[in-house]
């Protein structure tokens, strides 16, 4: 009976989870006045998560706009169209949006407007490529997710190791995980961090279109949203807040330098363990890896670095009794 129970909580619990892993659609059943270009509008919306009088930026080199009507493009009959071109850093409202069937490259044509005499058509697919939302959120998540700043991290990432490893065989030197300081705000950074990077490659599996709604409605709010799209907003918000209390707690336990050290080092960790576990979820090995890692750094932190002796003397955090490394007083 028991089992039964438990396998019972377990399927409503997943069910409940994975409800909460969307945005609910919008429900038209009620709204007995709507018109039906008005719900067409509202489909648009929620399909394409954005519609008329939407801001958009342009981050590409320049993006040109077709000033004459879809329907009526010439170019068909060999006349080359006119257009107007915009460049990096325009913003651009959406002006109209309509749909042109018999368009076999893209049936979406969207109208957009930098000022009174700087408006035109553009395809879909081509506006989306070269313009962000005119959000200061979208515009990290945007920049954020760049193929270059990946780059730099697996860059910094393979750098710092081996910059590390040339270090331990010079001199010993504290490294989180390994040879750690008696705080748990790093290794908790790094979990932290990990377990942001698999719910964001998780939400990139099963989710695509929850995590481009939040694209283009972003919100630092994590309550009200979805509720995967809510705790990943809640680990960035205490990934931030660890990191704070990291590198004030580094900063407070060891000289300059070596601080300096531990914090470079701890970098190149939380950029690898980022680019890791976010690779490698997204084929669904993440997932393990993940709860290794977890079991494995908590034992480590346990066994290696917490320190629940303090000295009598200086005040220094001592793993276990006996002299203190800072100004040799013997603790019982």
């Amino acid at each position: 009976m028991r089992k039964s129970n438990f396998f019972l909580i377990c399927l409503l619990l997943g069910s409940l989870l994975s409800a909460g892993c969307y945005y609910q659609k919008p429900d038209y059943s009620d709204e007995w006045d709507l018109t039906e270009k008005r719900k067409d509008s509202l489909d648009f919306e929620a399909s394409h998560h954005y519609n008329r009088n939407y801001n958009f930026v342009v981050v590409g080199d320049s993006l040109c706009l077709q000033t004459v009507h879809p329907v009526h493009n010439p170019v068909h009959a060999g006349v080359p169209e006119d257009t107007v071109a915009v460049f990096a850093d325009d913003r651009l409202v959406v002006a109209e949006v309509m749909i042109v069937p018999e368009d076999s490259v893209d049936s979406v044509w969207v109208k957009v407007a930098r000022d009174q005499s700087t408006m035109g058509w553009v395809h879909e697919q081509d506006l989306l490529a070269r313009v962000v939302p005119d959000d200061s959120i979208s515009r990290f998540i945007h920049a954020f997710s760049n193929t270059h700043l990946i780059y730099f991290l697996s860059v910094l990432g393979v750098l710092s190791v081996l910059w590390l490893v040339r270090r331990m065989r010079r001199k010993r030197f504290h490294i989180v995980h390994f040879d750690d300081i008696g705080s748990c705000y790093p290794t908790l950074l790094c979990l932290t961090l990990s377990g942001a990077a698999t719910l964001y490659a998780s939400m990139q599996n099963f989710v695509p279109d929850t995590w481009t709604e939040f694209y283009f409605h972003p919100t630092l709010n994590p309550f009200g949203l979805p509720f995967i799209l809510g705790l990943f907003v809640a680990s960035v918000w205490l990934i931030v807040i660890l990191a704070i209390a990291s590198v004030e707690d580094v900063c407070r336990q060891l000289p300059f330098q070596e601080a300096m050290l531990y914090l470079f080092a701890l970098l190149g960790v939380c950029a690898g363990c980022y680019l890791f576990f976010s690779l490698t979820t997204l084929y669904y090995l993440g997932y393990p890896f993940f709860l290794f890692y977890v079991g494995w750094a908590l034992r480590r932190y346990f066994r290696y670095a917490r320190c629940p002796y303090v000295c009598g003397r200086c005040g220094a955090k001592l793993h276990g009794k006996g002299r203190c490394p800072r100004c040799g007083a013997w603790n019982e």
